[in-house]
């Protein structure tokens, strides 16, 4: 009776181990390192990156009454033998470049 009980327990607890990190994965999915890769990737095809940063925490921005969970972030560019600083955002779920501007 009792190893029954221990049986039924464990795969209750696996259940909700399963389920839990299911739920975690479909929330967090893109991690602020890649969304920084891909930034620097799309931004290296206009020229050469001098330096970047990024927030780890993902805030909300709201764009064209849309809200979005996002990275903030910055990227400096050389342009024509001078330093241009770039502020980015990028969708935490699916790693979209939202909104990118240059900084004063």
């Amino acid at each position: 009776m009792k190893w029954s009980r221990l049986l039924v327990a464990a795969g209750i607890g696996a259940l909700v181990g399963y389920v839990v990190r299911e739920q975690v994965n479909t929330t967090t999915s893109y991690s602020p390192e890649k969304a920084l890769n891909s930034a620097k990737e799309a931004f290296r095809k206009e020229g050469p990156i001098s330096g970047s940063w990024i927030y780890m925490k993902p805030k909300e921005l709201v764009k064209n009454g849309l809200t979005y969970s996002v990275y903030h972030g910055g990227i400096t560019r050389t342009i024509e033998g001078q330093d241009k600083p770039f502020e980015f955002y990028v969708d935490a779920h699916t790693g979209t470049i939202v909104e990118v501007a240059e900084s004063a």
